[in-house]
């Protein structure tokens, strides 16, 4: 499999936040998960890579080409998705996608009709008459329709409840089978990266903090439990976030330190709590999602 994306020393410096030299790799036939919370700089990294904000330093690559130099083309081969969409809300579906589709010479009609059937959307609506998961599924239908070879999505499944989320990592799933297709979506409902992620990417106050295959991290954290007394000072200075009561402790460990939690009560970790734990290691206040 070949790069679809790479992303090296992408900065980009505001008043009360920072990205801060971050690099990422997309490779061909993966869907990656790229999470944090808000404020760690999700959205600035995705924009930051679209154009959408001028970046202060990086590099992007996409499909092996330069993506500044060839901003048209390569913007042919990409479908975006920012949130529910919110434009033009007097116009009806089919009066937007008639001007949409003219931008992409490889619209196809046929798939767009069959999304608007597996989306349940009607084209006779008005913008403004859809619910917010619906404009998230419209908005879907549109980047899927032009047989883009990446997605990139901003919390593409936060409007939806949970059949609907379901079906979406269903056609996630479906669009990356070919291996010639990669999807890159961030989210804050981790349970979604269980259910399609391949790889997962972690940013935290502006900087990636984690990256790599999502059961690899998974098993490579644990969560043990124990009583104050059992929270030595050597122990406490290899874990990866805590939370203490009056009580005892809850707190994330890396597997190669089990040894250290001798005696503890030890469970299988997931991404979310291997990010609320991470979390509690500190992070500065940011002002960009």
């Amino acid at each position: 499999m070949s790069a679809i994306l790479e992303v090296r020393g992408l900065c980009k410096k505001y008043p009360s936040f920072e990205l801060k030299g971050v690099d990422l790799t997309i490779d061909s036939g993966y869907i990656v998960g790229f999470i944090g919370r808000n404020g760690a700089g999700k959205t600035t990294t995705l924009k930051g890579i679209l154009g959408l904000t001028h970046a202060d330093a990086g590099s992007v690559m996409a499909f092996g080409r330069d993506f500044r130099q060839n901003e048209n083309e390569v913007k042919q081969s990409i479908g975006v998705v920012f949130g529910e969409f919110g434009y033009y809300p007097d116009k009806k579906l089919k009066a937007i996608t008639k001007v949409f589709k003219r931008f992409y010479n490889k619209w196809d009609d046929e798939a767009y009709r069959g999304y608007l059937k597996k989306f349940e959307l009607d084209e006779n609506k008005r913008v403004k008459e859809l619910s917010a998961g619906m404009k998230v599924k419209y908005s879907l239908a549109l980047a899927l329709s032009h047989n883009a070879k990446l997605l990139i999505l901003d919390e593409p499944t936060s409007g939806l409840d949970p059949v609907s989320r379901d079906e979406l990592t269903d056609v996630f799933r479906s669009i990356v089978s070919d291996g010639e297709h990669s999807i890159l979506f961030s989210t804050h409902i981790t349970s979604d990266l269980d259910k399609c992620a391949d790889y997962i990417i972690y940013i935290r106050s502006g900087e990636i903090v984690m990256q790599g295959d999502r059961e690899e991290i998974i098993g490579s954290y644990r969560l043990i439990q124990g009583g104050r007394n059992d929270l030595t000072p050597q122990l406490r200075s290899v874990l990866d976030g805590i939370k203490e009561t009056p009580f005892g402790f809850t707190a994330l460990i890396h597997e190669k330190d089990l040894y250290l939690a001798e005696g503890l009560s030890i469970a299988n970790a997931d991404i979310e709590s291997i990010m609320v734990y991470s979390e509690k290691l500190g992070h500065s206040e940011g002002s960009e999602a």
